[in-house]
């Protein structure tokens, strides 16, 4: 179960950063949700109320890798696979939405990955 108070203090961190970061269509927004073993990212068009891109350490691209790989190192390796799906998709530039959680470790690894794949924050 969830610790009701740590999680609770980042939902409304999550709130208070989810006023300011909107995602567009022509900038939509880079979410980041990190749990005890995985990482997850997805890119959303608040416009359009859609994910338009998602990939975590549980996607088969990324599983092998993942296994080898934990925290940080993982974490980095989903940016990067996120960078390079919007790639094709072509999305070039995006806002970043750390979801609540604090900007650093594997949050900060996902948004290293991402600009090191091609994408602009």
């Amino acid at each position: 179960m969830a610790n009701k108070r740590g999680d609770s203090a980042r939902l409304r961190r999550k709130v208070r950063v989810r006023k300011k970061v909107v995602g567009t269509d022509e900038r939509p927004r880079v979410c980041v949700f990190r749990s005890n073993k995985h990482v997850y990212a997805q890119v959303i068009s608040d416009s359009q109320g859609k994910t338009l891109v998602s990939v975590s350490t549980l996607s088969k691209e990324l599983a092998d890798a993942a296994k080898k790989s934990k925290g940080v190192e993982a974490a980095k390796q989903v940016g990067v696979a996120l960078a390079k799906v919007c790639q094709e998709k072509n999305i070039r530039r995006v806002v970043f939405d750390r979801n609540g959680f604090l900007y650093h470790g594997q949050v900060k690894a996902v948004a290293d990955g991402a600009r090191e794949g091609g994408l602009e924050f």
